[in-house]
């Protein structure tokens, strides 16, 4: 049977339109599912300028409620997290069955409790792990449903190059938690004279204690997201142990694995799931524990081969596109009979 369903999302170019709702478009509509986006055309985000706020609050806000009126033939709607971020605003306009979307704490910055009221309201709420489904299980039907990597794309290099490279990708706002590495990875590179760190970033990286010769910094592209890591030797995703961060999705790192990159991340929230999966990688806690595990890797390179065809084994058998839609198809099915 098919299904009509209206996706709101929080912007063209957010990561989160891109991979949680853009490249399943197409697998959904083979499964008879039909997905019209409707992004902000501001955004959902606010201008750090404060007179620029201003203006753009009841801008943004005319134009959501626009789209949600443009939006009234459809069957089913999917808000990603909240129209206006932060805030519950128009989204009680839509008036058929709906699921939020939601891929990251976002409740440890609402204001006004709107990410909660939010949930209660849609009585349903796709969560990207089970941290995030554990919130919200109290106010609303909750699925797990983790962010799908495109298989196709992430693929391993044909062959990988003779070079020491541990690479980094991630926005600028996640920066923070490479530096807190930044001690381990001069220790590894004060051990091997080859190694060299990529940063593949909307935003430079300020690298204190690196000289610029260990140093690459890829400015972020959707051109150029997979063959950053493609090249590299292993894949790094540190971050401190907070409630925001056990919010994440661990797509990072399964792109990574997707490439075929043995990882060494930090072992809280989704992390660990995913680390329980399989031989592919290090959980590392301390500056000695990253230290040991990327000298490992970059030493005994037969079982970082191994590590990589693990991982990619294990994206493709839990996180592939094909494995997502499915489940999704099933999700948005049971909100539309509801």
């Amino acid at each position: 049977m098919s299904l009509s369903v209206a996706a709101f999302t929080q912007g063209q170019d957010i990561p989160s339109a891109r991979f949680r709702v853009r490249q399943l478009i197409n697998p959904l509509a083979e499964r008879g599912i039909s997905v019209q986006e409707y992004p902000a055309k501001y955004g959902s985000y606010p201008p750090s300028d404060f007179l620029s706020r201003i203006a753009w609050l009841p801008k943004s806000l005319s134009e959501r409620v626009h789209a949600i009126r443009r939006a009234e033939q459809h069957e089913v709607a999917l808000f990603q997290r909240e129209m206006v971020s932060t805030l519950a605003t128009v989204e009680r306009l839509w008036k058929k069955p709906v699921v939020i979307d939601i891929d990251d704490a976002i409740w440890v910055n609402q204001r006004f409790n709107g990410a909660d009221r939010l949930a209660v309201w849609a009585k349903n709420v796709i969560c990207g792990n089970s941290f995030i489904a554990e919130h919200f299980s109290g106010a609303a039907r909750t699925w797990v449903l983790p962010t799908a990597v495109d298989t196709s794309r992430f693929v391993p290099a044909a062959t990988r190059g003779g070079d020491e490279v541990l690479v980094w990708s991630g926005s600028g706002g996640g920066l923070s938690y490479l530096y807190e590495v930044l001690p381990a990875i001069r220790q590894v590179m004060k051990e091997r004279s080859g190694v060299k760190l990529r940063v593949v970033s909307d935003v430079p990286p300020v690298l204190t204690g690196l000289a610029d010769d260990r140093v690459e910094y890829l400015r972020w592209s959707p051109g150029i997201e997979v063959s950053a890591l493609q090249s590299a030797s292993i894949g790094l995703m540190p971050m401190s142990d907070t409630p925001w961060t056990r919010g994440k999705c661990s797509f990072k790192m399964l792109t990574y694995m997707a490439c075929g990159l043995p990882v060494v991340v930090s072992p809280w929230g989704m992390n660990a799931e995913v680390l329980a999966l399989g031989a592919f990688g290090y959980g590392a806690r301390s500056t000695d524990e990253w230290r040991s595990a990327l000298l490992h890797l970059l030493r005994e390179k037969d079982e970082a081969s191994q590590f990589g065809a693990a991982g990619r084994a294990v994206v493709e058998q839990h996180y592939s596109i094909e494995k997502i839609a499915s489940r999704l198809e099933e999700i948005v099915r049971t909100v539309a009979a509801t």
